[in-house]
């Protein structure tokens, strides 16, 4: 009974950690200097949804063990949402139906982002994240953010699952 108490304050841990690895690569300077990416709240959602998906995705190669650790990260991005709303100040009573919106928008971008990402084409990632990132039909935009996603998701790869859950390799951000 003890160890399931435990066991289950290491996984919030664990997935606390992996969301906080998270908002740290989403919140690089260079998204916004280099890339282009407008400081504003949506885009930086955008961002991070990006990362969260990159380091899921890598987590799920890792069969059960990994679907775990990613299924924790998703819960505490979920959980971290409904905490900024109310910080943001919106009412218990409207909550509900901003977290439906919003994870219809995560599930949405996830899907649209995760079969170029898996395949590796450029072209096709880059025209969904000028779409939802840059908000912009110009894909030119967003080639940049493709190749270090794509680049992020190789580097990711190489790297063992202890390495991951410790310190992503992020690929770097530049032009």
């Amino acid at each position: 009974m003890l160890q399931n108490l435990f066991r289950h304050r290491r996984r919030e841990r664990l997935g606390q950690a992996l969301y906080e690895l998270v908002v740290l690569q989403a919140r690089d300077p260079g998204f916004y200097t280099t890339l282009g990416v407008a400081d504003r709240i949506d885009a930086r959602f955008e961002l991070y949804t990006l990362h969260m998906l990159l380091l899921t995705m890598r987590l799920r190669d890792e069969g059960e063990r990994g679907a775990e650790a990613g299924q924790q990260l998703f819960d505490t991005y979920v959980s971290a949402l409904d905490h900024t709303l109310r910080e943001l100040g919106v009412g218990d009573i409207s909550v509900g139906k901003k977290m439906r919106k919003l994870g219809e928008s995560l599930f949405g971008r996830m899907t649209a982002w995760e079969t170029p990402l898996r395949a590796e084409d450029a072209d096709a990632l880059a025209v969904t994240l000028a779409r939802n990132i840059y908000e912009s039909e110009d894909v030119a935009e967003a080639t940049s953010l493709a190749a270090y996603a794509l680049a992020s998701r190789r580097s990711l790869a190489a790297q063992t699952f202890e390495q991951v859950v410790a310190a992503p390799a992020w690929a770097e951000v530049r032009a």
